[in-house]
């Protein structure tokens, strides 16, 4: 019950983040974006009628105003802030590599009677740090070893338990891959609906007005230029979050080798 509980809260901290985003960002583009864009289009207009062959410029703010982008740019700024709030995460679990839970003298060694003394020490830590990657693995080992007695178990234990930690951390990457996945599909959508804006005008195209189709395929491209390129932003971000869970996984697996493995000591 209190891990679906702490599911719940999580997912709705997440969704209110989503929220405050868009709410931000629906502000600043209704303020500022949209009136900014039409006004550079009116100026492009005046110039282009006013001087013969003139080509209109390009703008960033033309480019974002349509209403896919900026929920494109909604779903990838929530998601930057995601994985922010991970790779923060991560590093206050690689910092307990260096506080030395389990640092002793040379030549100290466990017994399976002294592992429940060692074990009282990881459960007393504050919630957050006992609930981390590195206490989880050694109080797994701690229990098994004092269970058993055997040092095999207790190293094998700690193989398994890494292992059962990286699933566990790939597995609460699901909203940020589904931004990964979002990101270009919400630039379809604005492809799909420019194209379709184009071909409506194509019979006022055929006589001589083209504003319409010319003002569709803008909005396609647009939006597809935008999708992608935050799409590569997400999926370089991602591919860092997942090499930074691995190796911190992998060096708590070491961390444990050798300052608890190597000291356990069968009766």
């Amino acid at each position: 019950m209190a891990v679906y509980q702490n599911y719940l809260r999580d997912r709705g901290g997440k969704l209110l983040i989503l929220a405050i985003i868009a709410l931000i960002t629906q502000v600043i583009f209704t303020a500022y974006v949209r009136p900014a864009g039409e006004k550079w289009r009116a100026e492009q207009r005046a110039l282009a009628e006013r001087t013969p062959g003139y080509r209109p410029q390009r703008t960033l703010i033309v480019i974002i105003q349509d209403p896919e982008q900026e929920a494109t740019i909604i779903v990838a700024t929530w998601a930057m802030l995601l994985a922010f709030l991970r790779f923060r995460e991560l590093k206050e679990q690689r910092a307990l590599l260096s506080v030395g839970l389990m640092k002793q003298a040379p030549g100290v060694v466990i017994l399976p009677s002294d592992a429940r003394e060692y074990l009282r020490t990881l459960e007393q830590m504050p919630p957050k740090e006992r609930d981390s990657v590195v206490p989880r693995v050694l109080a797994a080992a701690l229990k098994r070893f004092s269970a058993t007695g055997n040092v095999q178990d207790a190293s094998q234990t700690v193989h398994n338990v890494c292992e059962s930690e990286n699933n566990r951390l790939d597995a609460e990457l699901a909203i940020l891959r589904f931004s990964v996945w979002v990101t270009p599909a919400l630039g379809f959508v604005g492809t799909v609906r420019g194209i379709g804006l184009a071909l409506q005008g194509a019979e006022l195209a055929v006589k001589g007005d083209t504003s319409a189709v010319t003002s569709g395929l803008g909005i396609s491209f647009n939006s597809t230029l935008v999708a992608l390129t935050l799409s590569i932003v997400l999926m370089y971000t991602l591919h860092e979050i997942q090499l930074a869970q691995e190796r911190l996984v992998l060096d708590a697996e070491n961390y444990a080798d050798e300052e608890l493995i190597s000291r356990l000591h069968s009766v």
